[in-house]
């Protein structure tokens, strides 16, 4: 296997520790001991053909899904069924879905500034100012007082890194955030994923825009069959991959980029 990039030898802090992480949906075999440590302010692309385990991997790290066996630390904190543990890691964890998963009935500005009010106790001035001041990041600052179904998947979208952002997070995960998008709309949400690469936010993403991944990322891990074919570089990867069924996924999305 490739050497992952960058290495502790960078001087990164691991943030995301997975040891021989194992997941079955009955008889199908998710993930297969996989281990991988993530480093922070660390951009990293996870791609790999669909029913791979990538989506799972990501949605075990804030136990989304429940692993059956290995170990999983986020920021020193052991992630199991203690409640405690899971809400002081879910707080320090933002997550951005396929589908957005926006409050219909809550206005934007709201949908924001829920889960700083209630989690974090910020008062409501505060937080409708860092609601604001998010959406003037995303570019829907004009949109505050409107509900998702009057808003664009794609601003949905942005909307949703908002909220994300909005809790402070030490780490983003996104699962596939343009897939459910037409594609004239992916262009504007890479665009504030892009912003958010360079800003110094450590990122998790699983992806299949394969551009993106290749300019932004400093390092692509490539899922297959519920293991980690290849952790490296994006140069790495996209010139000299090790594995012929990485070289195989990469001819069929080769037009992407």
């Amino acid at each position: 296997m490739n050497s992952p990039a960058p290495s502790p030898d960078a001087g990164l802090r691991p943030i995301i520790e997975a040891r021989e992480v194992d997941k079955r949906f009955g008889s199908f075999h998710a993930l297969k001991k996989v281990s991988a440590v993530f480093y922070e302010g660390q951009v990293t692309a996870i791609v790999g053909p669909s029913g791979s385990g990538k989506s799972t991997f990501l949605r075990t790290l804030n136990r989304l899904e429940t692993h059956d066996s290995g170990e999983i630390v986020i920021d020193g904190i052991v992630l199991n069924d203690d409640l405690k543990n899971l809400d002081a890691i879910r707080r320090e964890v933002g997550m951005v879905f396929q589908s957005f998963n926006l409050f219909t009935h809550l206005t934007i500005l709201r949908n924001i500034t829920l889960a700083p009010m209630r989690v974090r106790k910020m008062e409501r001035a505060a937080a409708e100012q860092k609601a604001r001041t998010l959406l003037e990041r995303v570019g829907l600052l004009s949109q505050a007082d409107k509900y998702p179904v009057q808003l664009s998947g794609g601003q949905q979208q942005r909307v949703a890194i908002a909220r994300a952002l909005a809790m402070d997070p030490k780490v983003l995960l996104f699962d596939e955030p343009t897939s459910a998008l037409d594609p004239e709309m992916v262009n504007e949400v890479l665009a504030v994923m892009r912003e958010l690469a360079y800003s110094g936010i450590t990122m998790l993403v699983v992806t299949h825009e394969m551009g993106f991944a290749r300019e932004v990322a400093d390092r692509i891990i490539f899922f297959d069959d519920g293991v980690i074919l290849e952790d490296t570089t994006p140069e790495v990867f996209f010139t000299q991959a090790e594995h012929e069924r990485a070289r195989a996924f990469l001819s069929q999305v080769r037009h992407g980029f």
